[in-house]
């Protein structure tokens, strides 16, 4: 009985030192929260998924060439309940400003902070932007 306490305590012990990561979340230290840009452009794509909203959009830089940005937010779930967002909030063709902190690489995606629409509807995450938390 013994052995079989100690042989059992050992196992959850191991299970729990491997599976520890899988709860860890992923930080937003890529992200320069201490300077937010704001971009025009065009949804591409609206990627309604767990673990974080994707927003991508197409951008013209000052040269006239579209850049292809990627920007996360906070869970669906987090969405809903805190801001009221939907699957349907964005869709592909919509024309945005889009305040974003960016990747501090420089590549071209970001932690989401707001979105304008056209006819001056705003989204905001109900949360944070992924690197504030």
């Amino acid at each position: 009985m013994k052995t079989s306490l100690i042989t059992f305590l050992a196992l959850v012990t191991g299970l729990l030192v491997v599976c520890g990561p899988m709860f860890a979340h992923h930080g937003g230290a890529i992200y320069d929260t201490t300077t937010p840009i704001t971009l025009k452009g065009i949804v591409t794509e609206f990627a309604w998924a767990n673990p974080h909203v994707q927003i991508y959009f197409d951008v013209k830089d000052d040269k006239g060439n579209v850049v292809h940005w990627a920007c996360e937010t906070v869970s669906p779930g987090k969405l809903a309940r805190g801001s009221g967002w939907t699957r349907d909030s964005l869709k592909a063709g919509d024309q945005i400003t889009i305040t974003l902190n960016p990747a501090k690489a420089g590549t071209p995606v970001g932690g989401l902070r707001k979105i304008v629409f056209a006819d001056g509807k705003v989204l905001t995450p109900a949360e944070p932007p992924p690197g504030e938390q």
